[in-house]
């Protein structure tokens, strides 16, 4: 899922009706995007025969990469200048998923590689802001929001885990029958079960306008704010570098980024044609790390009151190891394991909630007040923006690795996955020194 920053308690949603409707707004805005996102890679690659189109994995990894770093770098702007200035929030909200649904619709039926780059770019600018205009809203519409937000947030990763699993067992699958082992729902994939992945957009597309419509019908009113900052008043949050936990924690973070993004460019693939998962199983095979996000989240406060920010990062940095290793592990044998690889996807809460959520909390500690906002801003920017525009470059090194069928090989990929992640952990290790302001607050 994403790298914004989240906690989740156990799940019991606000029984009040403002806290319904923010929880529906949650679950909707992560099912518009967990209902493509896990397949994508598949699609844009697998070769046109096979009703795919054909992309190279530097192609893929522009795609994704270099259009989630211009939505995440626009989102602050268009969230914080114009929606918060000029329209209440909730409208917002609206005309920005109306738009992209619409984006997300023309790019289903497209096929060239510049038009998906544009479209793709498009998109994330209109989408990125919706994140942050989501958590705005359920902050000033919740009673308690230190309570009652992070219930409403899991209802969020909860869209993505229905979104993803059940798009392929309804719209890719033949013969549904339940299974033994996860996924539960299993079945045959249909003979055009590739081409099939295309309809997840329009799926996306259509799901958006009509949470739109219901944002402008059922979402409580959110005037514009008043004391919105400069756009470029982020620019003070700079002077945390002179901090070295915060400059190492930045570096660390940017590694780890890069490998993240990664993983979302290369995993449905590697599922499908290295692993033997069919292609409709890999959003409910990668659904078990939202899974775990959840329950790693509800227990996250306990983990940094008992370890300590620096062991939590580095539980993360090294969840991040184990993953990847154990993904290039499998392919040392002749029939790599499926179950170790549903194991190892288990990690994926330990990558997202002890690192991503725990250097977001971290830095929400050390900050100054006054700069609180826009350190984060800051954070952001370099881990959501330049992290996956670096990753790009780095991606497309790995297209080299082919067999004599010209079939991508995998291993060396996992295994410098894991290695970057490896050297994240040493350098937190070896340079990161807890502020005084975090460890008073654990």
């Amino acid at each position: 899922m994403s790298n914004a920053p989240a906690s989740s308690p156990p799940i019991n949603v606000p029984k009040d009706s403002a806290g319904l409707r923010l929880s529906v707004m949650m679950f909707l805005q992560y099912a518009v995007w967990g209902v493509w996102l896990p397949y994508l890679a598949n699609y844009l690659g697998a070769p046109i025969a096979e009703g795919g189109l054909g992309f190279s994995g530097a192609q893929i990894g522009w795609i994704l990469g270099l259009a989630g770093s211009i939505g995440a770098i626009a989102a602050p702007f268009i969230a914080g200048q114009v929606a918060d200035r000029y329209l209440n929030a909730e409208r917002a909200l609206a005309l920005l998923l109306i738009l992209g649904g619409i984006v997300k619709i023309i790019t289903a039926y497209q096929t060239g590689y510049m038009a998906w780059l544009f479209l793709s770019v498009l998109y994330s600018v209109l989408y990125m802001p919706t994140l942050a205009l989501t958590n705005s809203i359920a902050f000033a519409n919740l009673d308690d929001p230190e309570k009652k937000f992070p219930p409403v947030r899991a209802l969020g990763t909860i869209g993505w885990i229905v979104a993803s699993v059940a798009f392929p067992v309804i719209w890719m699958q033949t013969d549904i029958q339940t299974t033994s082992s996860w996924p539960f729902i299993a079945g045959t994939d249909k003979a055009n079960a590739t081409a099939l992945i295309a309809d997840a957009l329009i799926v996306s597309g259509v799901v958006s306008i009509g949470y739109a419509v219901y944002c402008m019908l059922m979402l409580p009113k959110t005037p514009p704010k008043k004391d919105v900052a400069h756009p470029l008043a982020f620019a003070e949050a700079f002077s945390l570098f002179k901090r070295t936990d915060f400059a190492v924690l930045t570096f660390a973070a940017l590694l780890i980024s890069m490998i993240h993004q990664c993983y979302f460019i290369r995993t449905g693939p590697y599922l499908e044609n290295a692993i033997g998962f069919a292609g409709s199983a890999v959003g409910p095979v990668m659904a078990i790390g939202q899974v775990s996000e959840i329950l790693v989240l509800a227990v996250l406060g306990l983990f940094i009151k008992k370890l300590g920010y620096k062991w939590v990062l580095i539980l993360g940095t090294i969840s991040f190891v184990l993953r990847y290793g154990l993904f290039a592990f499998v392919l040392s044998s002749e029939e790599p394991s499926k179950g170790i690889v549903q194991a190892a996807m288990i990690l994926h809460g330990f990558n997202y909630g002890c690192f991503f959520a725990g250097a977001f909390l971290y830095v929400e500690k050390i900050a100054p007040q006054n700069i609180r906002h826009s350190a984060q801003t800051v954070f952001g920017i370099i881990i959501l923006g330049l992290g996956p525009v670096l990753a790009g470059a780095y991606n497309q090194y790995f297209d080299r690795f082919k067999d004599a069928a010209e079939a991508q090989q995998y291993q060396e990929f996992w295994w410098t996955q894991s290695a970057m992640a490896l050297i994240a952990t040493v350098v937190i290790l070896a340079l990161f020194r807890q502020g005084r302001e975090a460890a008073e607050a654990v």
